[in-house]
């Protein structure tokens, strides 16, 4: 993987301003397993129990989002607003060979949580916020489907090209630890032994190369964001529209440049911290009807 930025492209729906959209109006709250015990390391965010990642992959098995896929992969990034070079017959003979499969595991996403940069007592540094699995196709076309939980059924809401979320899944449990992302920087981490250690570009600009303690990313996170939670002066203000947040004073990122703006959903907790990663990472999602 060149690069954690990738284009995203859309099957069917309208543009969404960023994974937020859909998540919220999906209905966020993935069910998990019963929060870490004393004996759990600090910091380790709840488990998505098995049985509903097996649910949640049998959604993604549907022959109404396999039918979808193959159409995705058949416009290779090209959104549906804009015509293809291709027939319309055309198409669908390329969305039929595209035969998209399931690879690898259904794995459950975690961002970065409120609780945790307010600095909550005891509070896990992330929550899980959606599934996503890894689907390819014929060609080598990878696309990851994204699931949250609506009610008692699981229910697909973002197709998007590339496998970040399975493949930071993966580097993080191979060392032992957790994988996570922080939105608003576009960053990925993994939690193991009580550190905070980067994944990609974005977190190591963020944390250094050598990563941070647990308790060091949580006072960084809530210089960051703390005055942008729920109920401040920052959300009363409805300044959840973008922001940008200044390096300066936290860690130099080599450039000196500032961090990267947050494109939608600021403010921290409900409507911030399910949010931008998809516009962050230029990914154009779009949503299931």
């Amino acid at each position: 993987m060149s690069s954690s930025i990738r284009n995203r492209a859309a099957v069917r729906g309208p543009l969404v301003r960023s994974a937020a959209a859909v998540l919220l109006a999906a209905g966020l709250g993935l069910a998990v397993a019963p929060a870490a015990s004393a004996a759990d390391p600090a910091g380790t965010p709840a488990p998505v129990p098995a049985a509903e990642l097996a649910q949640a992959r049998e959604a993604v098995q549907s022959p109404a989002v396999l039918d979808q896929l193959g159409r995705f992969f058949a416009r290779k990034g090209v959104p549906p607003t804009a015509k293809l070079t291709v027939g319309a017959d055309e198409e669908a003979r390329a969305a039929s060979a595209a035969a998209p499969r399931l690879a690898g595991d259904t794995v459950p996403v975690y961002t970065l949580d409120a609780a945790f940069v307010a600095g909550r007592p005891g509070a896990a540094v992330a929550r899980a916020e959606f599934t996503a699995s890894r689907v390819v196709a014929a060609d080598g076309q990878v696309a990851s489907v994204w699931t949250v939980k609506q009610g008692d059924a699981w229910r697909v809401v973002n197709i998007a090209t590339g496998g970040d979320e399975s493949d930071y899944a993966a580097r993080a449990a191979s060392g032992g630890g957790t994988a996570f992302r922080e939105p608003q920087l576009n960053a990925w981490y993994v939690l193991r032994d009580g550190r905070v250690l980067p994944l990609d570009e974005e977190a190591r600009r963020s944390v250094g190369d050598a990563g941070v303690t647990l308790a060091a990313y949580q006072r960084l996170v809530g210089q960051r964001y703390g005055d942008k939670l729920p109920g401040s002066a920052y959300d009363r203000a409805g300044k959840g529209g973008g922001y940008q947040a200044d390096a300066a004073g936290e860690r130099p990122t080599g450039g000196g440049g500032a961090l990267p703006a947050v494109t939608a959903a600021a403010a921290l907790g409900v409507t911030a911290l399910a949010g931008a990663g998809a516009a962050l990472r230029r990914r154009t999602a779009l949503r299931r009807g």
